[in-house]
């Protein structure tokens, strides 16, 4: 692999998060990142920092040291007002040369992996992508990413000795949000930027929004699997009696019986409910990283022997298309009769 623009002997132990922004709002996964930096920052005595991209933003910087930063790098341009991936990157990465964090962040959001994508490229340093935990080694600083693969079937801990900044994406939901602290105190510095408009190759004429499903924090999730054989009616009703969600994993998905913006795990959605039930889902990895922040896992299935047994709290053995009916005519207030 090539040199890095910077090694480990100038890198400066700082924790930098991209504190992504759309309409004048942070996104969660931002937050979420800021939590888990907090946490390991004051494990190393090391500082938290954001990177705060846009035009007009300065207003957002205050919420960002409320969630654990102490310093945020505040550059504002009216060409940074809308996401553009060459005025962004070309940003990103005169900041991350002036300063030089061990450590730089992204959420894996569209804009989040598409600029962590570019950046790694232009710094020569490489880049774990869609990682499940993050830890930094404290003897050496190194960044420990926990990442998943082949279906799941493999965990892998990936560390980067001699590149910096040590990069990840963690996709929303993996970490909890943080509580807000509106007496921290921590400073705002705005950058003097170098943005040349003829690198911008695109340009924003329209926004539209759909009005997108998030599972990543529903209270309620009912999930089923390859074991509902395609009825995923069923668990829509018991998923509306406690005003939840549905989700599933990926077979069902690839077969068409639900949308792919419900498929739950290290593909899909990562969820944090406080209650998820699993139905006719055998539990292999990289599913149950999807529901593994819930508080509470009650599993449905046949095999006693399922491995979804081994995470959850209440274990029932039983066929969904037997149990289920059951559960939502109790739920219902409906008479059940027994054979």
């Amino acid at each position: 692999m090539v040199t890095s623009h910077y090694s480990p002997q100038a890198e400066n132990k700082t924790i930098w998060v991209f504190l992504e922004q759309q309409d004048g709002v942070l996104e969660e996964v931002s937050l979420e990142l800021l939590a888990r930096g907090r946490e390991l920052a004051d494990q190393l005595g090391w500082t938290l920092e954001g990177l705060l991209l846009g035009q007009h933003v300065a207003g957002l910087a205050p919420h960002g040291i409320a969630c654990g930063a102490d310093r945020i790098w505040l550059a504002e341009h009216d060409l940074l007002e809308h996401f553009t991936i060459e005025a962004f990157t070309q940003v990103a990465c005169q900041l991350l040369l002036q300063k030089r964090p061990s450590v730089f962040w992204l959420g894996a959001t569209p804009n989040g992996r598409d600029l962590a994508g570019r950046l790694a490229v232009r710094l020569r340093t490489g880049l774990n992508a869609d990682c499940t935990d993050l830890r930094i080694e404290p003897r050496e600083g190194l960044l420990v990413c926990e990442v998943s693969g082949f279906g799941g079937g493999v965990l892998a801990m990936i560390e980067m000795r001699n590149h910096r900044p040590q990069m990840a994406t963690v996709r929303p939901g993996v970490f909890a949000l943080p509580h807000p602290d509106p007496s921290r105190v921590g400073e705002v510095i705005s950058m003097e930027i170098d943005l040349d408009p003829a690198i911008i190759q695109t340009r924003v004429i329209e926004r539209s929004v759909g009005a997108g499903l998030n599972l990543s924090r529903v209270p309620f999730l009912v999930t089923g699997g390859r074991g509902m054989e395609g009825d995923f009616k069923i668990l829509e009703q018991l998923a509306q009696l406690f005003e939840g969600e549905v989700g599933a994993t990926r077979p069902p998905v690839d077969e068409g019986h639900v949308g792919r913006e419900r498929q739950v795990g290290q593909t899909g959605v990562v969820c944090s409910p406080k209650v998820a039930l699993c139905c006719g889902i055998s539990g292999a990895f990289h599913f149950v990283v999807g529901i593994e922040k819930a508080s509470l896992v009650i599993a449905i299935n046949s095999d006693p022997e399922a491995p979804i047994f081994e995470y959850a709290d209440y274990c029932v053995v039983g066929d969904v298309h037997e149990v289920l009916p059951e559960l939502i005519a109790v739920l219902s207030g409906q008479q059940v009769t027994y054979a």
